[in-house]
C-alpha cells in the first residue's frame, strides 16, 4: 500500500528552530483514496516566536492563537490520527509527506514539532524521501518558468489547475487542495501516459 500524508503549514516565523506551528491542515491517503482529513489549530509553544508579518500573511492574530489547542494537545490527536493507519513499529509500513516546498520548509517544522513533544521516532512514521510537489511541478513547467512571475504554490495552480480560489489562499487545508490538484494532474499525465505504452 502506498501511503501519502499531504500536508501545509501556516507559521509564526520562517525559522523552525524558533518559531512555530498554528495550523497543520491537509489529508492522509492510501492507494489514492483519502483515508482522514485534519486541520488542526494550534497555540504555538509559549517559548516561540511570533512575527506579526507571518500572523498577517495566514489572517490570524495573537488572540485567535490563545484560542487554539495546546500543541501538546494538537500533538496527541495527530499521533492518534497516524496511528490508526500507520504501525510506527514495522520499518515497512510508513507515508510520504506530501506538500509545497516540504522538503525545504513544512518538513522541518513538523520535525521540530515531534522533538517538542518529547518524540525523537519521526522517521518511524515517514519515509526519508518526500514527496515535494514544487520539484515535480518544476520538471512539469520548466518551459514555461521563464514567463511565470514567481513560482509559488498560487500562480502554478492558475496556470495548471481549471480554477481557484486565490482568496482561500494561505489557509493550510485550502493549499493543500491546490497542492494535491497539482500532484494528480501531474502523475495522471506522466505517468498515465507511461502506463498506455
Amino acid at each position: 500500500m502506498t501511503k501519502i500524508l499531504f500536508f501545509d503549514l501556516e507559521t509564526t516565523g520562517l525559522d523552525s528552530e524558533i518559531h512555530g506551528i498554528h495550523q497543520l491542515g491537509g489529508c492522509l491517503e492510501i492507494d489514492g483514496a483519502v483515508v482522514e482529513e485534519f486541520d488542526f489549530r494550534i497555540k504555538p509553544n509559549p517559548k516561540l516566536f511570533i512575527e506579526d508579518s507571518a500572523l498577517k500573511v495566514s489572517g490570524v492574530t495573537h488572540e485567535d492563537l490563545l484560542s487554539y489547542e495546546s500543541e501538546p494537545e494538537v500533538y496527541k490527536q495527530f499521533i492518534a490520527m497516524l496511528s490508526k493507519h500507520i504501525n510506527k513499529f514495522d520499518k515497512f509500513d510508513k507515508a510520504f509527506l506530501a506538500g509545497w516546498n516540504n522538503a525545504n520548509f513544512d518538513n522541518n517544522f513538523l520535525r521540530e514539532f515531534f522533538i517538542r513533544n518529547n518524540d525523537q521516532y519521526f522517521g518511524s512514521w515517514f519515509w526519508s524521501n518526500p514527496l515535494d510537489v514544487m520539484i515535480l511541478a518544476s520538471e512539469y513547467l520548466k518551459h514555461e518558468r521563464a514567463d511565470m512571475p514567481n513560482f509559488k504554490l498560487v500562480t502554478v495552480a492558475r496556470e495548471l489547475l481549471p480554477e481557484i480560489d486565490e482568496s482561500k489562499a494561505h489557509d493550510a487545508n485550502y493549499d493543500i487542495q491546490m497542492t494535491r490538484g497539482i500532484y494528480q494532474l501531474i502523475t495522471n499525465k506522466l505517468y498515465g501516459s507511461w502506463k498506455q505504452q
